[in-house]
């Protein structure tokens, strides 16, 4: 029986963050939205959002950009997962992680929030912290510099050299998630390349 997925890009709202480090997660939405050539619209549960397949016939994929900032994504968040009846295993996180290289995805479902603010408020607003993540790597910041600073800046331009690249290997595992599981996942994306 097919079931819903909610997969939801962390980030800041507007242009002057569309950009940014913070912003990876709503790029590899975009992505996703791009390749099923869907846009996406307005939702009354405060994102934008685009309800479409991983293939006709298989589960339905709710993609969401917040339209909060990240360290209050949980609220959009679980309006959501309520509206569409997703339990918290078919959330699907997608964000920036600075204890990862960058050009690393990296995933899990559940644990800790590292720091991370977005995924402190998400799994405050659904009570667990048991959700899938698909975690794209940024890296930290060279020498002093505040890692506050360095998320909310654009990627370098070496980085957005490869930042495509990056970009899509997050949405395939994102796919791989839904139409595979964790583990599947896991054994592509956490393999040497």
């Amino acid at each position: 029986m097919a079931q819903t997925w909610l997969v939801v890009g962390l980030g800041n709202p507007g242009p002057k963050y569309a950009a940014t480090r913070h912003n990876v997660g709503q790029m590899v939405l975009d992505e996703l939205a791009a390749r099923r050539g869907e846009t996406f619209r307005e939702h009354k549960g405060g994102a934008r959002v685009v309800e479409t397949w991983l293939r006709p016939g298989a589960d339905r994929i709710v993609l969401a950009k917040p339209n909060s900032y990240m360290n209050v994504s949980g609220t959009p968040v679980a309006a959501l997962a309520k509206f569409y009846s997703v339990d918290p295993g078919h959330v699907i996180l997608v964000h920036d992680e600075l204890d990862i290289p960058f050009d690393t995805i990296k995933l899990k479902s559940g644990g800790g929030h590292g720091g991370h603010n977005g995924i402190r408020d998400v799994a405050r607003a659904l009570s667990t912290p048991d959700f899938p993540r698909v975690r794209v790597g940024i890296g930290r910041p060279p020498g002093r510099q505040d890692p506050a600073d360095w998320v909310l800046a654009p990627f370098g331009s070496a980085e957005r050299q490869n930042l495509p690249v990056l970009v899509s290997d997050a949405a395939d595992a994102v796919e791989q998630v839904i139409g595979e599981g964790l583990l599947a996942a896991q054994q592509t994306h956490h393999a040497p390349r």
